[in-house]
């Protein structure tokens, strides 16, 4: 009988522990049941952008890494348009795009003197190379003088293939070629016979692949190379040369002067480019594929203290 007794108390103290649980703070299922907070992607109010950029970009790859991370964590949609620097910019002139990815300061400096163009913003650098064919008729290979190695094409009258679109590529190559003297211009029926160009819409990669065929030279900026070396039939001839210092500026294109611009997309992008994730990527991109990144990380940086890569 008091076995019993004893056994009936229990019902009773269960129910008082229960309660104590439910009503102390940090106790039973109630703390169980608490979830972490997530932290919402943003609901821009015009989330399109469209972004101007130059080849290079789209060719080595880096900007099909870095896209899609701006995009899940901002909300916006970026929509490229891969062209010369020289048609990215006119884009920009023309209040056709928001923001601008380039790297030809001298063609960047008048956007900007005109008013189109603000907050320009330095990203990443590389460099650009001399390549051509792997039997080297002009005998340049090992050379650190870019205008050296355009005079020694142009003796020998070898064939040199140029953009000719006003890129950023094309627009340090022709000041190279008026550096030792010889005049050539897009589109000029002058040019010498030997001196080839691709023209607007041909790209890096196409053109690279043209005096590929032709086993002819070219200059091109590293990145674009060096992703698509494996299906090249050309060398690096020269490299070193400081004057073949390739820079990237991210632009935003002028909301006062083309109201349509969508400033807080093109804002958002210039942030994300200059933030320590995204210039983390630059830094490593490449690295473990080929040895040597494509890019050097420059955010926070000045265009003078870029004397040497």
């Amino acid at each position: 009988m008091k076995i019993k007794g004893k056994l009936a108390v229990i019902p009773g103290m269960i129910i008082i522990v229960m309660v104590l649980f439910a009503v102390l703070p940090g106790c039973g299922a109630k703390q169980a049941t608490t979830t972490p907070s997530t932290t919402a992607v943003p609901t821009p109010t015009n989330p399109q952008i469209i972004m101007a950029s130059t080849t290079s970009t789209r060719d080595s790859g880096l900007m099909d890494v870095l896209i899609p991370i701006f995009e899940k964590e901002t909300g916006y949609t970026l929509k490229p348009v891969y062209v010369g620097t020289g048609a990215a910019i006119q884009m920009g002139q023309q209040g056709n795009a928001d923001v601008v990815l380039v790297h030809a300061p001298s063609l960047e400096k008048p956007f900007m003197d005109s008013g189109a163009g603000i907050k320009r913003t330095l990203v990443m650098h590389n460099d650009f190379i001399i390549v051509g064919p792997p039997s080297d008729p002009a005998g340049i290979k090992g050379m650190t003088s870019a205008s050296g190695a355009f005079q020694k094409i142009a003796n020998a009258q070898l064939k040199f293939y140029s953009r000719g679109d006003k890129s950023g590529t094309d627009t340090a190559e022709k000041a190279i070629w008026k550096s030792i003297g010889i005049t050539v211009a897009d589109n000029s029926t002058s040019n010498p016979s030997w001196y080839i160009e691709g023209g607007t819409g041909t790209g890096m990669l196409d053109l690279l692949r043209i005096a590929s065929e032709k086993n002819g030279y070219t200059m091109t900026d590293r990145a674009t190379y060096l992703a698509n070396q494996s299906v090249l039939g050309l060398d690096v001839m020269v490299q070193g040369d400081p004057g073949l210092l390739n820079i990237y500026h991210v632009i935003e294109v002028n909301p006062e002067m083309f109201p349509a611009v969508n400033s807080a997309g093109a804002e958002a992008f210039i942030k994300f480019m200059v933030s320590k994730e995204a210039q983390d990527i630059i830094a490593k991109f490449g690295l473990d594929k080929y040895g040597q990144p494509l890019f050097f990380a420059d955010a926070g940086k000045t265009e003078a203290s870029l004397g040497s890569y």
